[in-house]
């Protein structure tokens, strides 16, 4: 009876890290890209940046194959249909601070 316990109490800690993690690290991603846009002071449509001057273009198949993963671009890309982060008619990218604070995505 106990080690049906363990197993089970086992097996539970493993289903709530597979999806407790990733939820963490993409919301960690999420601040971090709000920071980037910040430092690089895209804030709106004027100053606006395209993701190689903001440095979030998804690694490459070799680069992915010895790193960790970046949840980044993953990141970005939620942002984006959130409308939190914006394309201007150039295809450059700005945060939309507006958008920020009537949203319950991230605090500051």
């Amino acid at each position: 009876m106990n080690d049906v316990l363990v197993i089970i109490l086992i097996v539970v800690v493993v289903i709530v890290a597979m999806l407790g993690i990733p939820y963490l690290m993409m919301k960690r991603a999420m601040g971090r890209v709000i920071k980037i846009f910040r430092n690089n002071y895209a804030i709106d449509a004027r100053s606006a940046k395209t993701i190689d001057e903001l440095g979030l273009r998804p690694r490459t198949r070799l680069q992915g194959m010895f790193r960790a993963r970046d949840y980044k671009p993953q990141a970005l890309n939620f942002l984006i249909k959130s409308e939190i982060v914006q394309m201007n008619d150039d295809g450059k990218l700005y945060l939309s601070e507006d958008q920020i604070a009537a949203s319950k995505l991230y605090k500051r």
